[in-house]
């Protein structure tokens, strides 16, 4: 199964930033096809944090907009929405101790240790920081 990093859907969901047509045929690939696909809940969160900040985007999208494309991927009759699972802490602890984990990295270990433990393999993401977690593949929007 894939599953949808935090940027990908910002750019789906953002006009006019780069990437935004490719974020957004992507995810409308993904939600039209009867195959599963997977948002893990950390990232429809760091998702709504980032495009209603009004320092990151001049204008931000409003609360309620913020929400309406959340709750529009989230109707995706495909789409698997992934928490963290009962073996949360062992699995991060895992990934915390294989590597130098510090401050802000902690983010994309929990999504990280929350694919591994819903059985997700790969990311669609570009953030090459995942690229640490060798058990969870990385696909890029950029060829």
């Amino acid at each position: 199964m894939l599953a949808v990093d935090t940027n990908v859907l910002v750019y789906a969901h953002k006009q006019g930033v780069p990437l935004h047509a490719r974020a957004k045929a992507a995810l409308a690939e993904l939600a039209g096809s009867s195959a599963a696909w997977a948002i893990p809940w950390a990232c429809l969160q760091e998702f709504y944090a980032v495009v209603t900040h009004p320092r990151l985007y001049a204008p931000p999208s409003s609360p309620a907009q913020a929400l309406a494309q959340i709750e529009a991927w989230v109707a995706a009759p495909s789409v698997r929405l992934l928490a963290e699972a009962h073996d949360h802490l062992a699995r991060l602890g895992s990934l915390l101790s294989a590597l130098p984990i510090v401050g802000s990295q902690i983010y994309d270990a929990k999504i990280a240790a929350i694919c591994l433990s819903h059985g997700v393999r790969e990311l669609l993401t570009l953030d090459r920081d995942f690229s640490r977690y060798p058990a969870l593949r990385t696909r890029s929007l950029i060829a």
